[in-house]
C-alpha cells in the first residue's frame, strides 16, 4: 500500500490492549488504519513505483555480499509464515543503528528499523514489526575504528594540564 508515514512514532495502540495499529496517509489523502500484525515490512522509499506491482520497493538484494562498511548492528532475520518450497524461511539482512534509536519501538514490542543492503536502491529504510519476525540473529557489531572512545574509569593524564598549573605563592617572580 503506497502512502506516507512519519519517520518514527507511527505505531499506536488499537482498540484492544495489545493491538497495535499504523495510520497510513494514502495517496488520495485518506487515513487508513492497518493492524501491525498484518504488516510484513514498511519501506521508506525515494519514490513510489506504482507501475510495478510485484516489487514496488525495488529491493533487489536482501542480503549483504560482503561485510557492510557502515557502522551499525549487522542483523539477519527470518519472516514468520513465509516458507518456500524448500522449507527455508525468507531471510533479510540489514543494519540497525548503534544508538538508542534501536530501542525506540522495541521497548513497546513493536519492531525495529533497518538500513537495507543496497543503499542505492529505491528503499532507504525498512521498518519490520516484531510480529513478522520469526528469527533474529546478530551477525556482527560494526564500528568505525578511527573513533576510539575512552574506556570508563580510565583517565589519561593530559600534558596540557601541567602547562597551566599555578605557581606556589612564595615562588612568584617580582
Amino acid at each position: 500500500m503506497p502512502g506516507y508515514l512519519p519517520q518514527s512514532g507511527f505505531v499506536r495502540l488499537g482498540s484492544g490492549e495489545k493491538d497495535r495499529v499504523v495510520d497510513l496517509l494514502d495517496l488520495s489523502g485518506r487515513v487508513v488504519s492497518v493492524a501491525l500484525t498484518e504488516v510484513k515490512h514498511i519501506c521508506y522509499v525515494r519514490d513510489f513505483n506504482l507501475s510495478d506491482s510485484a516489487n514496488p520497493e525495488r529491493l533487489t538484494r536482501r542480503t549483504f555480499l560482503a561485510r557492510p562498511r557502515t557502522e551499525g548492528l549487522w542483523l539477519r532475520l527470518s519472516f514468520r509464515g513465509q516458507s518456500s518450497p524448500s522449507n527455508d524461511l525468507e531471510h533479510f539482512e540489514g543494519l540497525a543503528p548503534l544508538d538508542a534509536a534501536l530501542m525506540d519501538d522495541l521497548l513497546h514490542d513493536a519492531g525495529l528499523f533497518l538500513i537495507p543492503p543496497d543503499v542505492r536502491s529505491n528503499t532507504q529504510r525498512i521498518y519490520i514489526p516484531r510480529s513478522s519476525i520469526a528469527e533474529l540473529q546478530l551477525l556482527a557489531v560494526i564500528t568505525t575504528p578511527s573513533r576510539k572512545k575512552p574506556l570508563p574509569g580510565s583517565s589519561a593524564q593530559s600534558l596540557q594540564e601541567d602547562l597551566f598549573q599555578s605557581l606556589p605563592p612564595n615562588s612568584r617572580p617580582n
